[in-house]
């Protein structure tokens, strides 16, 4: 009779000491406490632990029971619902309500935007005009882009990396700088190129810088998504008949590399003059590199171009959406030009008519 009492003493005691436990651990992660970092940003990396996750904030005084934190996430399986991100975390603050503020992403971060077409001048002054990644001239960023380490697998001769910026949009926090940012398009084209495009670039033939050097094209030249096919077909027509090229944004980056260019949207005589290996009015065959950064489209476009015979396109003077008309003998072409330049003539004379009248 008496080891049964005990053995219930016992079991009684052992509740009691669970109980005890389970209200301490519930006191504590429900209780708000104190820090010092109110109103400081917080970052948590991309790719850190649950583990590092909590010793940081241990360290920072945020969370005052390290041990019993970690244990409450690894029993609740919070763990993967973590975010990395910045995070302000206000005083008092309970561990409950710090996992919570964990699990949203933290504070919204700014965003840089790298555009279809853009050029690596584009993306360094955009740099510098973000005052978040802490870089303010526009040449220390250019600069970032000729180490060309990242891309060595696909292009072992890229003397920089443009064209293998991917355009997309980019998460800035605060401990983000311009080296990550480039790094983080290049890793975006990676995982494009090889989920999307290597492939068919395989089965077609070319090399990412083929690929990437005609869709830099197709992306500046093809205003809309149906016609980059189109505009595909136009380019391999003439590198098959060995025809100048003849467009306007290798001409452009031609003189960007001279330091020649006026940047007034207009191309000037002394452009289209100038001697240069990315001068198709001059040189037949593709530029040695991509003059922009091409999104997905106009890369497919390139592995998949329409069969045409055009060799010829030319703006639709009358549509105003950048509808091309494709030409495939030149006699056609010299008409469609000459409806364009009318268009353009009634169009500047009306512009003059309405400033005279102002």
């Amino acid at each position: 009779m008496k080891a049964l009492q005990v053995l219930l003493s016992i079991f009684l005691l052992g509740l009691v000491l669970v109980a005890g436990v389970g209200a301490y651990a519930w006191f504590e992660l429900n209780n708000p406490t104190a820090h010092e970092r109110a109103g400081e940003i917080v970052n948590i990396p991309i790719g850190s632990s649950t583990e590092h996750t909590v010793q940081k904030l241990s360290e920072l005084g945020i969370i005052h029971n390290e041990t019993l934190f970690k244990l409450y996430i690894k029993a609740k399986k919070e763990g993967p619902l973590i975010q990395a991100g910045d995070y302000q975390f206000p005083s008092p603050i309970s561990p409950i309500a710090v996992l919570s503020l964990l699990k949203t992403g933290g504070l919204v971060p700014f965003k840089f935007t790298i555009i279809e077409g853009w050029t690596r001048w584009d993306i360094a002054n955009a740099i510098a005009a973000m005052p978040a990644l802490k870089m303010p001239k526009a040449q220390s960023a250019f600069a970032l882009m000729n180490d060309t380490t990242s891309i060595k697998d696909l292009d072992p001769k890229a003397p920089n990396l443009e064209g293998y910026l991917f355009p997309d949009t980019y998460a800035v926090h605060s401990t983000t700088t311009a080296k990550d940012v480039i790094d983080a398009s290049v890793k975006r084209f990676h995982e494009v190129w090889k989920q999307n495009l290597a492939r068919p670039a395989k089965e077609r033939g070319l090399t990412p810088h083929q690929v990437v050097t005609i869709a830099s094209i197709i992306e500046t030249e093809a205003k809309l998504p149906k016609e980059r096919p189109i505009v595909a077909s136009v380019i391999y027509n003439r590198l098959r008949q060995k025809i100048n090229l003849s467009v306007d944004c290798t001409v452009i980056y031609a003189s960007k590399l001279a330091g020649k260019w006026k940047n007034d949207g207009k191309v000037y005589l002394s452009d289209v003059n100038r001697d240069s290996p990315y001068n198709t009015r001059k040189v037949t065959g593709l530029p040695p590199g991509p003059v922009g950064s091409p999104g997905l489209a106009s890369m497919e476009a390139t592995l998949h171009p329409a069969s045409t015979n055009y060799i010829y396109y030319v703006r639709d003077p009358d549509k105003n959406d950048g509808t091309h008309n494709f030409y495939a003998n030149a006699s056609d072409f010299e008409r469609g030009v000459q409806a364009l330049r009318n268009w353009e003539s009634r169009r500047d004379s009306k512009l003059k008519n309405q400033v005279k009248k102002h």
